[in-house]
């Protein structure tokens, strides 16, 4: 059985959407926010992040990209993501990579810009730096998104889940649907959808 250490609003999201649209059983452990970070948990994580999947053999795994893959790829069935041998493959792998290195690290030097500058005063350029990042990748997975329903291929993937969570940590999340209208027709969709209300329920990601 797979065991999730997360906690909510975090990476862990995308993670649970996975385990919970393959319909495989696995046990949840939250991780305080707060408090010294516990020798047991940063021995799987050394850098004190979740999430961190627990695997069936007990090996564990960090990085929630990496992770959707390996999940889309354990569990085929589920059809989380285009198939090995899909043309479309390609670009789950390209957007799936671009998203995690380019807005999600954004989004840390947002919210952790204190650790992305040695001068103290320098941290609401760090912040500023941060938004324009995330507003260039939002912008050219907008123009992806021209023409087509999802992302990638003809359904929904977790490609579609990592983007939607990664906009509703934008600091100006109010500009979403004027600025990137494909973006937010996908979001849309992903609100009424019966697996992403059930976990927005407990992240409180976005307004119910």
């Amino acid at each position: 059985m797979y065991k999730l250490y997360t906690r909510a609003n975090t990476g862990g999201f995308v993670v649970e959407a996975a385990l919970s649209l393959a319909a495989v059983p696995f046990d949840q452990i939250d991780v305080p926010k707060s408090g010294p970070p516990d020798q047991a948990f940063l021995d799987i994580s050394p850098l004190n992040q979740v999430p961190v999947l627990i695997l069936p053999d007990g090996s564990s795994m960090t990085e929630s990209a990496a992770i959707c893959i390996l999940l889309a790829e354990r569990h085929p069935e589920a059809a989380l993501a285009p198939a090995a041998n899909s043309p479309d493959r390609a670009d789950f792998l390209r957007w799936m990579t671009f998203m995690s290195s380019v807005i999600y690290q954004a989004d840390l030097r947002f919210f952790y810009a204190h650790r992305y500058t040695a001068d103290p005063g320098g941290v609401e350029a760090v912040k500023q730096a941060a938004i324009s990042e995330m507003d260039r990748g939002l912008a050219i997975l907008d123009a992806a998104l021209e023409s087509r329903d999802w992302l990638v291929g003809g359904r929904l993937s977790l490609a579609d889940i990592y983007l939607v969570m990664l906009v509703a940590w934008h600091p100006e999340i109010e500009k979403v649907a004027s600025t990137w209208p494909n973006i937010e027709r996908l979001w849309a969709k992903l609100r009424g959808h019966q697996v992403m209300r059930k976990l927005n329920a407990s992240h409180a990601m976005w307004p119910a």
